[in-house]
């Protein structure tokens, strides 16, 4: 093969016409027809080689065919183009029954002929420009042509049909932004200072995989190549079957001008065999070659260019929803730069969340809506998504605590204003998340706050439960982690992380390298935590047990103790919906029950379905029935104490 590996569209488009090609392709078979004549004994003038045509020079020249080969290719192309040569290979074998080219004729007709042309290694099988059927033995067995180089010869261009069902054509026409196009401007002139016959392998790392798209689309097109996108699960797991794809592609790239990028985004590192077969390949293969990942691999054994790809930063976000929502950006009042503060979305994320406008009234609501849409991670098996509908009224806590949590929402609103307009994001980038600890016994209200943190900010909330992340497999736990806090970055979703004791314990003294790798898995957490642009919140209840080193660390600390009788006369007021039907409920002697939130929302939701079943409204006979059950279920007593006065204040 030639040093330029892959054949430029620059070149491709200076071959002639087809008409002009096929006129010099029937010139070069009469030529080859010439030499079957003479080896038959008959009397003819060979046509002289002034010209081929130029798809079998791109043929030769790429794949670097001797002058025999070009003929033997071009005389198993004429059986299938010309039926003359059909004919004269007939009698060539003096055999109606074999109107095909072999090896043996082809050393006997044929100028300049040598054995080694039909070796294992040479390129007319190496590359499978032919293909040798089942026979009798080598020179006697018959040879055909591959029909992807038929077509090409006769200058008609399509892509392989053995490659349609491993590669996608990607577009051209990808939206990219300005620090994505520096980096695909770096990778162009990386490869234009190439001084081998490949260019540099090139990964392209982080989550935000239409970025990466955009940035491999562009280097194809700056480099006047056509790319394809291969998803690495597409790649075989066996040696043989490797290099058959291997060669195949590169045999097209050649012809065509390709380059490739695969998607390594969902390879399990686990996977062995995968990780092997993209290794190999990535290694092996001699053309342009991109490789999408969230993690960059640092064991290629070719030289490597790793590029990080992020998505748009603040200005480009805010030229993106300018030109994509055009005149009606100027009348938002600022909408444009709230969007921009909460949600960081690639170009096709704020194409959609504009379409999904739909002539609504209040343009701002409608897009700050779209955005969740379009921002919501994809956690189904280490999240749950919870809808908030509860607000300020609903959460019963002391005032200090109210105030705490108010102030969380207020900085959450002001970020952009402190970190970005007044410059603190600029003077250090540690410590700009907002990170929580939510302390208290179970059915305190500590998700009940989150909830309503979440609603009073029209943000997402997402509920992890630490006991499912942590893995027992050294570092999949900082995977899942990672994968949390990467997939809800762009939309800012509130993080609430349950049970924190799983992951918190005091792991200060250090005994083995158990101890010793849950402190990483600790100090990831709360490093993450911390650069986190949204706010994630940690649960527990047992405070005592985190280390105070680690207590050290959070924004906020929100102690939900249990409620006195107080506390829960005011959640027993604001417990029923005010559409529920009730009669006779006095608060202040539900309160009597010594019960957390939690608990009182279950005896309430029991109660209307008891009076639901009865076709009466709520009262305390209801509540006492419901109370009954809450306390069985949490195998407790319930004290005459507790229900004192309840049925003689319903007369």
């Amino acid at each position: 093969m030639t040093q330029c590996m892959y054949m430029r569209k620059d070149v491709m488009s200076n071959l002639m016409t087809m008409e002009a090609n096929q006129a010099q392709l029937v010139a070069s078979l009469a030529r080859v027809k010439g030499y079957l004549s003479a080896q038959l004994g008959e009397d003819v003038a060979v046509v002289s080689a002034e010209s081929t045509p130029p798809t079998l020079d791109a043929v030769r020249n790429t794949f670097g065919l001797s002058p025999f080969e070009s003929d033997l290719l071009l005389l198993c192309a004429g059986v299938q183009l010309d039926s003359t040569v059909r004919l004269l290979c007939a009698r060539s074998h003096d055999d109606a029954n074999r109107p095909y080219p072999t090896f043996g004729l082809a050393l006997a007709a044929l100028p300049d002929a040598h054995w080694s042309a039909l070796t294992p290694t040479a390129p007319l099988r190496y590359w499978r420009l032919l293909d040798i059927r089942p026979g009798p033995g080598l020179t006697d067995s018959e040879l055909r042509i591959d029909e992807r180089i038929l077509h090409f010869l006769a200058g008609v261009q399509h892509m392989d049909e053995q490659l349609l069902g491993f590669v996608s054509r990607v577009s051209a026409d990808l939206t990219i932004v300005a620090s994505q196009y520096a980096t695909a401007e770096q990778i162009v002139a990386a490869w234009a200072q190439q001084s081998d016959d490949r260019a540099p392998l090139v990964q392209l790392c982080g989550s935000e995989h239409f970025g990466q798209l955009a940035v491999a689309s562009t280097v194809s097109q700056l480099t006047a190549l056509t790319l394809y996108r291969l998803d690495v699960h597409l790649l075989p797991t066996t040696p043989h079957e490797l290099d058959i794809l291997q060669r195949l592609w590169e045999r097209e790239a050649a012809l065509s001008g390709l380059a490739l990028v695969v998607d390594a985004h969902a390879l399990d590192a686990t996977d062995a065999q995968r990780n092997w077969a993209l290794r190999h390949f990535a290694e092996s293969l001699k053309t342009p070659l991109i490789i999408m990942a969230s993690e960059r691999r640092l064991d290629w054994e070719r030289t490597t260019l790793t590029y990080d790809v992020a998505l748009p930063n603040s200005a480009e976000q805010h030229a993106l929803w300018v030109d994509t929502l055009g005149p009606m950006a100027a009348t938002l009042n600022g909408a444009v730069d709230q969007l921009v503060s909460q949600f960081q979305l690639n170009p096709l994320s704020v194409r959609a969340a504009a379409w999904q406008l739909n002539g609504s009234d209040d343009t701002a609501a409608a897009l700050w809506q779209a955005c969740r849409t379009q921002a919501r991670p994809r956690l189904d098996d280490l999240a749950q998504r919870i809808e908030s509908q509860v607000g300020w009224d609903d959460l019963v806590l002391p005032e200090r605590e109210m105030a705490t949590l108010r102030t969380i929402a207020a900085q959450l609103r002001q970020r952009r204003t402190v970190y970005e307009t007044w410059g603190f994001a600029r003077k250090s980038g540690r410590g700009l998340g907002l990170s929580a600890l939510f302390a208290g016994p179970s059915g305190t209200g500590k998700t009940l706050a989150a909830e309503v943190l979440a609603n009073e900010l029209k943000l997402d909330l997402y509920k992890i439960d630490l006991s499912q992340v942590v893995s027992k497999y050294i570092g999949e736990t900082e995977k899942n982690l990672a994968r949390v806090f990467d997939s809800a970055e762009a939309g800012g979703a509130i993080l609430l992380f349950d049970e924190a004791d799983a992951l918190f314990g005091k792991r200060g003294e250090v005994k083995d390298s158990h101890d010793r790798y849950a402190n990483i898995e600790v100090s990831y957490l709360l490093q993450r935590m911390e650069a986190y642009r949204g706010l994630a919140i940690l649960t527990t209840n047992m405070k005592q047990a985190l280390d105070t080193a680690f207590l050290r660390r959070l924004r906020f600390i929100v102690n939900f103790r249990f409620p006195d009788a107080e506390q829960r006369a005011l959640i027993w007021q604001h417990i029923f919906p005010a559409q529920t039907p009730t009669h006779g409920l006095e608060a202040v002697k539900l309160a009597q029950l010594n019960v957390a939130g939690g608990n009182i929302r279950n005896i309430a939701l029991g109660a209307a379905f008891n009076a639901a079943a009865a076709g009466e409204l709520v009262n305390m006979a209801h509540v006492l029935e419901a109370a009954r059950a809450e306390y069985a279920k949490l195998d407790k007593t319930l004290s005459s104490a507790e229900v004192r006065g309840w049925l003689e204040s319903e007369g």
